[in-house]
């Protein structure tokens, strides 16, 4: 399986990210066969290349889908961008993006009343998009540029359930994870129970997808004695991303996992 890896610096970006975001995020591909991953990268100040970094990976949600290789970092690029935080958690940070009407897991979706009905028992097997971002880490790992113990994960929205859809697929990958407004199928809960830890995120007046869904991991987690955190937002519908983005103590608890094996 030929592997292909090539990066265009940033030109102009005509929306909503500031200047800076242009000169510190590159884009890339990863293309295997026929199948291409677009991605954004955030390397740390200072990068070193023969040093080990932990990764942060970032799933959008469904209205950043497309081809632009841009548009994934109008949610959460700011995040990662702040200079203190970069002196202080040195980290690689990537933001894969779906192709049009693609899915980062592939659930059942019922419009009833009041909002959206998932089942998450649906797939059975990874995407592609999803499956090229696993491969895309294991390639990180495996040229040293990655950090096995210290592999992370988080997403809103389709991407909070693609999250949980990584983490069950991939136990003993990801140190952490911080799903966003997402859901999953948690029948799978113990497949990672006490090996990654969680912190969940949502808004109770969410209309998208119904709190319900992180309420109902969040539970099975507990009842597992998995190490999880559970934030609910009172009053805060889709968008609770804007408030865990805010979390002072998220990405000091992200570094505070690692793997041990």
């Amino acid at each position: 399986m030929k592997t292909f890896i090539g990066f265009i610096f940033l030109g102009v970006l005509s929306f909503s990210l500031p200047a800076q975001d242009l000169s510190a995020f590159q884009k890339k591909l990863y293309i295997i066969n026929k199948d291409t991953l677009r991605y954004r990268i955030l390397y740390p100040l200072h990068y070193k290349s023969h040093k080990k970094y932990p990764v942060i990976t970032f799933l959008h949600g469904s209205g950043e889908r497309g081809n632009d290789n841009e548009s994934q970092l109008i949610h959460g690029g700011a995040l990662f961008l702040n200079d203190t935080l970069r002196k202080k958690f040195k980290a690689i940070v990537i933001f894969p993006q779906l192709p049009k009407d693609s899915l980062w897991e592939d659930h059942r979706r019922t419009h009833v009343p009041g909002g959206n009905s998932y089942d998450f028992t649906y797939s059975t097997q990874p995407t592609i998009p999803s499956l090229l971002v696993k491969l895309l880490l294991n390639s990180l790992v495996d040229n040293k540029i990655g950090d096995a113990r210290y592999m992370y994960i988080g997403g809103l929205s389709l991407g909070g359930m693609g999250t949980f859809d990584m983490v069950e697929r991939y136990p003993d990958f990801f140190a952490a994870a911080f799903p966003i407004c997402g859901g999953g199928d948690t029948s799978k809960a113990k497949a990672f129970a006490g090996k990654t830890a969680l912190w969940i995120f949502h808004g109770d007046a969410d209309q998208s997808v119904n709190v319900k869904y992180s309420r109902d991991y969040y539970a099975a987690l507990n009842n597992l004695h998995a190490d999880v955190r559970y934030t609910e937002y009172p009053g805060v519908g889709h968008n609770s991303w804007d408030n865990a983005f805010a979390e002072k103590n998220l990405l000091p608890w992200l570094f505070s996992k690692k793997k041990t094996k």
